[in-house]
């Protein structure tokens, strides 16, 4: 089916982060757009009805089907036996996961896919960053908010690429494949590979297999792209056709830290400062560089756009800050992440005490048997800290954590636990900020931890 064949188009699950994304940038191309979810939170609330395509009420309503949309896009956390689906499938509606979708809306297109279990984000919107400051038209799909971008879709008939954020989670509970198994990439990147999704791919071997599948099916003239320190990528990102598809692997940026500011150092362009910061920052750099480098942008507009790139929405992004001290917030939760985001601040700000917490809220991260993987996450923070909700493990039906698990886990004797968000207010409102940076770091909210009233007595 063509793209001027979609005159009306049904999610499933329309409140998500992404779905919502993808029914405004429908909506933007003309095409009407309806949908349901049992739960719609913000933004996606106001989002939806600012466009006019906010569902009059939360709830599955299989009547929704009898109008015949020309597809039904299914979001992740609907279930196989969503009222809806069941009506679609009956009535023989073409259904569709958000990446079957993507792909189906950019066959034409040069498809550029980053994967790995770190830094793909990052990487995605370096490129989306200089490909906009270049003034280049592409399209992208994105699984979190990017400065300088209105939407985390965009889907239009005139850019002749798209730049997409290949998440290795399932992409549907019909299929239950890994999203950037659909995608089928003409470019595709590999970051990195540390076990994730303990739910899903329960050994690492089967995790890491998933990668092996991706950079198997880089096509004939593809490329690969991929991160040469890493052992495990280096396990799937093996040539096997050198001769029909280029292998070409990055390391970290050269660079020097001085007075608290990084400094890239170039072949043809100098010494270049940029905002970023942080051994993976430089690697995702690099995997950046080179993805351009393929799609014809030169080295001097690639530095140039770097200058004014400040990083990812809860990337060390910087809550505020004073003499004395800096307050960061990280999107880090995975073992890799929380290792690599703790170094990188700590390396930044040698001098500096440095506070680090991070919230175990994910499945993985509150599995007893994936708690190992965390050995030495957190060994450059001068205070180590995790939070945890029990409310959130009994919700997850899973077996209660103790200290004792965790600084195990952790191998940290100085190791400190909070399973209170007020408690663990107090102690940071409490403690001596002179000379010292607070890195906090979580995909939740510490159980809707005050961040202003932080802010105040902290800085």
């Amino acid at each position: 089916m063509e793209r001027t064949d979609f005159k009306h188009i049904h999610l499933i699950a329309t409140g998500g982060s992404i779905m919502h994304n993808l029914a405004l940038a429908l909506h933007d191309q003309g095409i009407k757009v309806t949908g349901s979810d049992d739960e719609i939170y913000e933004p996606a609330k106001s989002r939806l009805a600012a466009a006019g395509i906010l569902p009059a009420e939360e709830g599955w309503f299989p009547e929704k089907l009898d109008a015949k949309p020309d597809a039904v896009i299914l979001g992740m956390h609907a279930r196989i036996d969503n009222p809806e689906l069941l009506r679609a499938q009956e009535l023989g509606i073409p259904v569709y996961s958000f990446p079957d979708f993507i792909y189906e809306l950019s066959k034409n297109k040069q498809r550029i896919v980053i994967g790995g279990s770190h830094g793909k984000t990052s990487i995605t919107s370096i490129i989306m960053h200089v490909l906009q400051h270049c003034g280049r038209l592409f399209d992208y799909a994105v699984g979190a908010q990017l400065q300088g971008f209105d939407r985390m879709v965009k889907l239009t008939e005139e850019a002749p690429i798209i730049i997409i954020e290949g998440d290795e989670y399932l992409s549907d509970p019909i299929k239950r494949v890994p999203k950037f198994h659909l995608y089928h990439h003409h470019i595709g990147v590999i970051s990195g590979i540390s076990w994730d999704h303990i739910n899903v791919f329960p050994t690492q071997e089967i995790y890491r297999d998933q990668f092996r599948i991706f950079a198997e099916m880089t096509p004939k003239a593809g490329t690969l792209i991929y991160n040469q320190d890493d052992e495990q990528v280096q396990l799937v990102a093996v040539p096997r056709n050198p001769a029909d598809i280029a292998y070409i692997g990055y390391t970290v940026h050269p660079h020097s830290i001085r007075n608290g500011k990084t400094i890239l150092h170039t072949k043809k362009e100098g010494d270049v400062e940029i905002p970023l910061f942080g051994e993976h920052n430089l690697r995702n750099i690099s995997a950046a560089k080179e993805v351009c480098k393929k799609i014809g942008i030169k080295a001097h507009d690639f530095y140039e756009a770097l200058k004014t790139f400040k990083g990812a929405a809860k990337r060390l992004e910087k809550l505020g800050e004073n003499d004395n001290t800096v307050i960061f917030r990280d999107f880090a939760h995975a073992p890799s992440k929380v290792k690599a985001t703790t170094e990188a601040v700590k390396t930044q700000y040698p001098q500096r005490k440095l506070v680090a917490c991070v919230e175990l809220h994910t499945f993985s991260s509150l599995n007893k048997n994936f708690l190992p993987q965390y050995a030495g996450a957190l060994d450059k923070a001068d205070v180590p800290i995790v939070f945890f909700s029990p409310k959130t493990v009994e919700h997850k039906r899973m077996e209660m954590l103790s200290e004792e698990d965790l600084r195990s886990a952790f191998g940290n004797p100085k190791l400190q636990v909070y399973t209170d968000s007020d408690a663990l207010l107090e102690h940071l409102k409490g403690m001596s900020w002179q000379n010292a940076n607070l890195l906090l770091m979580s995909s939740g909210t510490y159980q809707n931890l005050d961040l202003e009233a932080l802010k105040k007595a902290v800085l």
